[in-house]
């Protein structure tokens, strides 16, 4: 059966803030696939958009010359540690679409999960993960799923995780996304909005963190074969 992946990433920076934390990086796989990097970087515990695209694109540049997600996350790690000396710290999440294995690779260096959308219900993908940078061996935690239709992977930074959580509001991810997905058939884009504007009202319409959030999903309905990418920014 045909099928086609579609891919939507919401952001909105911290309020207040010039510039996001958060880094979000794609690119297209050598032997097949597409992968997304989410990145977000801390020197001397301090936010730094300059650590997340530093490690984002570091693990970017091994994927595109056809090393291995896992092995991309590690090399990066240990180049982190060795000329920072573990003052700064990056938490990571790299969804990839195989097409080499027909698999979706989940790598996580982040203690928020990843949720997986299958047959109208919700799986929340979690197991003890450590960001990268703070010591030299440090390994990804990775799930391999088989690619298949009418399946989502949904991706936050811990700005969205963590939204209402001042005022005792957090927002349970999986029974909000079952909710949404009730009774209808949203796209990638729909969920990312409504999720990214979920977390905004939960934190009084003033984000208290960068948020980012990544919607990976498979759809077995192809309009056609041509590739598209949309990229809307906004200007102050």
């Amino acid at each position: 059966m045909s099928m086609e992946i579609k891919i939507a990433i919401a952001k909105i920076d911290k309020q207040g803030n010039g510039s996001s934390g958060d880094t979000v990086e794609v690119t297209e796989r050598p032997n097949g696939g597409i992968s997304i990097v989410l990145a977000d970087g801390q020197i001397d515990h301090r936010p730094s958009k300059a650590i997340s695209t530093l490690v984002s694109h570091r693990v970017i540049d091994h994927i595109s010359e056809g090393v291995r997600d896992g092995a991309s996350i590690r090399a990066a790690a240990g180049r982190i540690f060795a000329e920072h000396e573990g003052r700064v710290q990056a938490n990571l999440c790299v969804v990839s679409a195989d097409l080499q294995t027909d698999t979706i690779i989940v790598s996580r260096n982040n203690p928020i999960p990843v949720f997986l959308i299958s047959e109208e219900t919700v799986d929340c993908l979690s197991s003890d993960s450590e960001p990268i940078g703070a010591r030299l061996d440090v390994t990804p935690t990775i799930v391999e799923l088989p690619i298949r239709a009418d399946m989502a992977l949904v991706v936050f930074s811990d700005g969205i995780y963590n939204a209402g959580r001042h005022n005792q509001q957090s927002m349970d991810v999986c029974m909000t996304i079952e909710a949404f997905i009730e009774e209808q058939e949203p796209t990638a884009k729909e969920i990312a909005e409504f999720l990214l504007n979920r977390a905004i009202r939960l934190d009084d319409g003033q984000p208290r963190d960068d948020m980012s959030i990544i919607v990976l999903q498979v759809s077995g309905r192809p309009m056609d074969a041509i590739r598209r990418m949309n990229i809307s920014v906004p200007l102050s």
